[in-house]
């Protein structure tokens, strides 16, 4: 009973740590794909979109990366989960680089 009331908190706090690496994520060839946002981290300026070919890319901006909607340049908070995208990537080893990333809808 000792035990269990030691490691239940313990397994209650690293609960979100499992569920966060639970997201599978594919690492594709370098190119231009089109799919939907699965899901946006504004904290870490990071994107996951699933193609349409039921890939899951992982996409964590940098400084050279351009958001653009309708041409013009948009900050970041225009990404919302569920929209559109275009996302042109460069495959650097099993890292992705978001080159572009084109809001379609």
């Amino acid at each position: 009973m000792k035990i269990t009331k030691t490691l239940l908190p313990a397994i209650v706090a690293m609960a979100p740590f499992f569920f966060s690496c639970q997201q599978q994520t594919d690492v594709v060839e370098s190119g231009t794909y089109q799919g939907t946002i699965q899901k946006v981290e504004p904290a870490k300026t990071e994107i996951y979109v699933k193609t349409d070919d039921n890939k899951v890319l992982e996409l964590y901006f940098t400084e050279n990366t351009t958001l653009t909607h309708n041409g013009e340049t948009v900050p970041f908070d225009h990404l919302k989960q569920g929209g559109k995208v275009e996302v042109e990537v460069e495959k650097t080893g099993q890292r992705l680089d978001p080159k572009a990333v084109r809001i379609l809808e």
